[in-house]
């Protein structure tokens, strides 16, 4: 079928056409073929309601003539139901594969390469924020791919019904089942975390309403908007060992504009490539096997403990990207009078929404167990909701302020 499929958009003969299985496609589907021509890599996303939704996918242009390092794909369909993107291939590791054999064996001379290898791409992508760092209006900001990760997945596109989207399917009216305690989405989106001894501010429920509210594209306009890739994860990231340093290059821009929201560029990457790791989100598997997490719930407090803890090399990419992204990023918007007072509740919402609906985190409704699913709703609070005192995520965002 697929073979089939591609010979009739591209008008070529593909034969020995392989799938992979791949931990990181969590919206997409990715292989392997040949022609005459060589050898070729394939990559299909779709998103629900994809044919309703507003702009093109997959515009490499964009960041190619605003100077980043992407792959350029020889063959595309932008076709609503067949986005596709066809490259030649390459035997270059993704940086995701890079990174996880750096989360199970540690190795400093690796990780400093790896680091050393973001460090040159962090400041590269933030060069072109400083030039294409612009005033935007609400339209333009509405009218941006990249809203399709975050607020079109908490709503119905077509009515603008909330909850609706990803947001009603994964969860409303579904059971959470967690080491220790089994709740009803009444319970747990009203449910107040304690993690680790430490108390959050907001539930899950409220975290969900306050993005609905502040992640709507038309409110989105007043930090500007830049150049972007949107949705640079890992397993879109190639590393290529070169002579001397490591490099890496973009491939899949397919949420890439020209009116990114600011706020919202670099929050996928943050999330994505750092807080997901190790293991919780893409390898729920070998998460459960590795970590530990209970739950109890009592008097509306969902109290959780586990041992899961970010890997020395992911503990360096988030001290990086505070230092190395979001401090230039925050403090350019300051300097040109576009720093929302509300920066670290925007930044926040994002981050919150991109574990939660990029994947069904409920236990048995998909790849996640119960184990994996207590570590990643947690995570998710940690990312979405201020704490009553401080932790990890308080440091970042406290490393990060420009002030």
């Amino acid at each position: 079928m697929l073979a089939d499929l591609l010979a009739d958009l591209f008008d070529i003969a593909p034969k020995n056409v392989r799938i992979n299985y791949d931990q990181y496609s969590l919206n997409s589907l990715n292989g392997f073929f040949e022609t005459k021509a060589g050898e070729f890599f394939f990559k299909f996303h779709q998103e629900e309601g994809e044919e309703a939704m507003s702009g093109e996918y997959y515009r490499a242009d964009i960041l190619a003539r605003a100077g980043l390092p992407v792959d350029q794909a020889v063959h595309m369909s932008v076709l609503p139901g067949e986005q596709i993107l066809v490259y030649r291939r390459r035997r270059d590791p993704r940086f995701s594969d890079v990174l996880r054999a750096l989360d199970l064996s540690d190795d400093a001379a690796g990780r400093a390469r790896a680091v050393a290898a973001e460090a040159v791409l962090s400041k590269k992508v933030m060069a072109v924020y400083e030039r294409s760092l612009h005033p935007i209006t609400p339209a333009e900001a509405r009218s941006e791919p990249i809203n399709r990760l975050f607020f079109e997945r908490l709503i119905d596109p077509p009515t603008g019904a909330f909850p609706g989207g990803r947001l009603k399917s994964f969860y409303v009216g579904q059971d959470f089942e967690f080491p220790g305690v089994t709740l009803g989405w009444e319970q747990f989106s009203s449910a107040r975390f304690v993690i680790n001894g430490t108390t959050y501010e907001r539930s899950v429920g409220e975290l969900f309403a306050s993005a609905h509210g502040r992640l709507d594209p038309l409110r989105l306009a007043d930090a500007g908007g830049v150049v972007a890739h949107g949705d640079a994860h890992n397993a879109n990231v190639w590393y290529s060992e070169g002579q001397g340093a490591a490099e890496l290059s973009f491939f899949d821009p397919a949420f890439a504009g020209e009116h990114v929201p600011s706020l919202l560029a670099e929050v996928k990457t943050t999330f994505h490539n750092i807080l997901a790791h190790p293991l919780w989100l893409y390898d729920p598997d070998e998460a459960a096997q590795r970590y530990s997490a209970e739950a109890r719930f009592d008097d509306g407090v969902l109290r959780v403990e586990t041992d899961w803890a970010l890997t020395p090399v992911r503990r360096d990419m988030l001290r990086l990207k505070a230092e190395e992204s979001w401090r230039p990023l925050l403090a350019l918007l300051k300097a040109r009078g576009l720093l929302p007072a509300d920066w670290r509740e925007v930044i926040r919402l994002g981050l919150f929404l991109c574990p939660t609906l990029v994947m069904n985190l409920r236990a048995g409704a998909g790849r996640h167990n119960r184990t994996s699913s207590l570590i990643g709703f947690a995570n998710a609070v940690r990312v979405g909701s201020e704490p009553l005192g401080s932790d990890f995520l308080v440091e970042f965002f406290d490393m990060m302020s420009p002030n």
